[in-house]
């Protein structure tokens, strides 16, 4: 920690004497806010205190484990980089794993919120319902540059380019880890994973037998319940069935107004695995259905006969079934076939239904003594029609896209346990811009084993979407009047866009200080070259009444960025009931795009402005008893200059009591330095921006 802070300036830390406000502030602050921030740091200082005193041992699954056997617990189970489990010292990539008891400790309710804890990750709220999640930068509300998967299943939707995180939800409870991958994935996950891939593994059948309720509610989070039963036809199939409701209040507009964005959300599945000899058989479905809406702002968006307030919903399911059959710790094939519908409506933004069908399969075999070659084939549909409203129209409104793609991945061991060289590149061809190369090469070498190190040059796409291929958007940007005629801009798609291509540097260091601590600290260099940016077409007068000019802003493939940085994240344990971890991120945008357009596109032109440059978080899990622990989340995020967002630092805490083994009474605080703030706006849908506010609510999990 003391290597962090020696090497950033005072300014660029001054954040943290808002923790402990001087005589002066408190004149200025209001008194629940004082007080407040005065306790958390009085609750910070008893824990530094409670270093020093006597080792008790502590029936828990997780901090009874050393530093060492915590990594083993992840990397036997780490998985997204080659789809295969590996040994952390054989992952030439920046990985970081969340577990389910990182997930149970923190008190989060929904994965954006989790994925806060890995560094190099921007999560920003935009409200109850949405988040713009990243990874080493180009945040928004699409995340285009990032692919995320459940159960190795794509979530990325190729009508908005991106995630929608209000339908990738599942019962939290269930989610064994996420896997977050920084940096390009493409060899092994296709188009897309640009900067890096957030993938969602949820437990086994076998692994959650019996019976599981939990619920409560608070300010907030206004009230949640969920139910799970894991049972087994027999020895070789066990299944399990789940459910889950919840209610999430409305934010508030900077006016103090409510946005209308109340999230009302149920969502059930079941999943049935099934073992014979080698063969491992999973039938895994799931449906969903949300209530949700927004407020539109009048000034990003033109708005004629709409009103600013609407409701909306969002429902639909998908069924992945998979098939593992291994031959052997170095043979094995994998073919999952999926598919999904959904149904997505919110007046007058968007309307549209959409479904796809997903195959994969992968072949591993070893080739002589030293190569592991692995070989596979990927098939995708994306079937979606759109109802045209008042603010957005595609032509066509219906359009079925086919992505295709053949990969070759080759992990050559140069010396034995000491130099792994990992070649591979991926084929990929889609109906926007064809075929799409994207090679990939990494080099590892551990040379004893506190201690690797490992580099990387990839090259990895975004392909288009069809809001830039196919739609028109009503837009207040460049209207006006010419004359005693208005002029009204329009944001227009076109056929001819391509594919947005990167070219990764990458290096990385993990070093093993002792059983107890650990360190991992990742770089990198990222080139990008035909970044989507924007040009105003030619003023043409409508045919239509009322008559108006049409001043068309069409998407370029004219933008470049240079972008760099790093990230640090810590590991210590230095009593066997208290473990604390910690990160930072860095990162540098220099964007080269149309200035007529940098204040308008914040995802290019303005990107630089809308990343945060700094971000720390540090996490502190201790258990007082066997019965009783305390979790806090200290968390701090630089400026986000182009929606005029200050820095901000805040602090989740969570108390759990287990009165009986089976039984978990938990009171959970979140964002408790400030009464609300300010996190993201979205840059796709124009609703006004939202204060993010604090939290308290209380539960009970029931585990029989």
């Amino acid at each position: 920690m003391a290597i962090l802070i020696e090497n950033h300036s005072e300014t660029q830390f001054s954040w943290l004497t808002r923790l402990v406000p001087t005589r002066m502030e408190f004149k200025q602050i209001h008194p629940k806010n004082s007080i407040l921030r005065f306790l958390s740091f009085v609750f910070l200082c008893c824990f530094i205190n409670i270093s020093f005193a006597e080792n008790m041992s502590v029936n828990n699954q997780f901090l009874n484990l050393s530093i060492e056997e915590l990594m083993n617990v992840k990397v036997v189970n780490v998985t997204s980089v080659s789809r295969r489990s590996q040994k952390l010292t054989e992952v030439a990539s920046a990985i970081f794993v969340i577990t389910q008891d990182d997930i149970r400790r923190s008190g989060v309710t929904s994965i954006p919120e989790a994925l806060r804890m890995a560094p190099g990750v921007q999560v920003g709220r935009i409200s109850s319902d949405k988040w713009a999640v990243s990874i080493r930068g180009f945040n928004g509300f699409s995340s285009s540059k990032v692919q995320v998967l459940i159960d190795g299943r794509s979530d990325y939707s190729p009508l908005i380019a991106g995630t929608l995180w209000a339908q990738q939800d599942t019962f939290m409870e269930d989610i064994e880890r996420i896997e977050i991958i920084r940096g390009p994935a493409a060899t092994v996950w296709g188009t897309n994973a640009v900067n890096g891939i957030i993938n969602v593994i949820t437990k086994k059948a076998s692994d959650t037998q019996g019976a599981l309720l939990t619920a409560g509610g608070g300010s907030f989070e206004q009230g949640f319940f969920g139910a799970r039963y894991g049972g087994k036809i027999n020895e070789e199939t066990p299944f399990r069935i789940y459910a889950k409701v919840f209610t999430r209040d409305n934010t508030k507009s900077l006016s103090g107004l409510n946005k209308s964005d109340q999230w009302h959300s149920a969502r059930g599945g079941i999943r049935l695995d099934h073992t014979r000899g080698i063969d491992d058989l999973t039938l895994h479905g799931e449906f969903f259905y949300n209530s949700l809406g927004h407020t539109l702002s009048p000034s990003v968006i033109n708005l004629l006969n709409t009103a600013a307030d609407s409701r909306g919903h969002q429902e639909g399911g998908y069924m992945r079934f998979r098939w593992d059959r291994t031959f052997s710790e170095q043979s094995s094939l994998l073919l999952q076939a999926s598919y999904d519908n959904n149904h997505y409506e919110i007046s007058p933004f968007s309307a549209y239904k959409a479904q796809s069908v997903d195959i994969d399969f992968q072949h591993r075999f070893p080739l002589f003594k030293r190569h592991d070659l692995t070989w596979g084939a990927h098939y995708r549909l994306n079937s979606n029609k759109v109802f045209n409203t008042e603010i957005v129209t595609f032509s066509p409104q219906q359009s079925a896209n086919h992505f295709y793609s053949l990969f070759v991945r080759d992990e050559i061991t140069l010396i034995p346990n000491h130099l792994l060289f990992t070649l591979g590149t991926r084929l990929d061809h889609n109906d926007f811009t064809g075929f799409e190369v994207q090679p990939n090469a990494r080099l590892m070498w551990t040379p004893n084993t506190e201690n690797s190190v490992w580099m990387a040059v990839s090259r990895a796409v975004r392909t288009p979407s069809r809001l830039e291929h196919d739609a028109v958007v009503s837009t207040s940007f460049g209207s006006g009047r010419l004359g005693p005629v208005p002029i009204q801009a329009m944001l227009q798609g076109l056929s001819n866009f391509d594919s947005e291509k990167l070219l990764a540097y990458e290096l990385g260091y993990r070093h093993q200080f002792s059983e107890r601590a650990s360190i991992d600290i990742a770089g990198f260099i990222n080139d990008y070259s035909q970044l989507r940016d924007f040009s105003f077409g030619a003023l043409a007068l409508s045919s239509g009444l009322p008559q108006q000019f049409v001043l068309p802003i069409l998407p370029t493939n004219k933008a470049s960025a240079l972008t760099y940085g790093f990230e640090v994240s810590a590991d210590w344990k230095p009593l066997d009931r208290w473990r604390l971890q910690s990160n930072y991120s860095y990162l540098a945008m220099d964007i080269s795009s149309n200035e007529q357009f940098k204040q308008f596109d914040p995802a290019t032109g303005g990107a630089d402005k809308v990343s945060p440059q700094h971000q720390f978080s540090l996490r502190s899990n201790y258990d007082i008893s066997e019965k009783l622990q305390v979790n806090l989340w200290l968390r701090y995020t630089s400026k986000v200059a182009f929606y005029n967002i200050p820095d901000y630092v805040t602090m989740d805490a969570k108390l759990a009591y287990k009165p009986v083994k089976n039984i978990e009474l938990f009171l959970v605080g979140q964002n408790l330095f400030s009464e609300s703030h300010r996190e993201f706006v979205s840059e796709i849908i124009p609703s006004t921006p939202a204060l993010i506010p604090r939290g308290i609510y209380v539960g009970a999990r029931w585990h029989f």
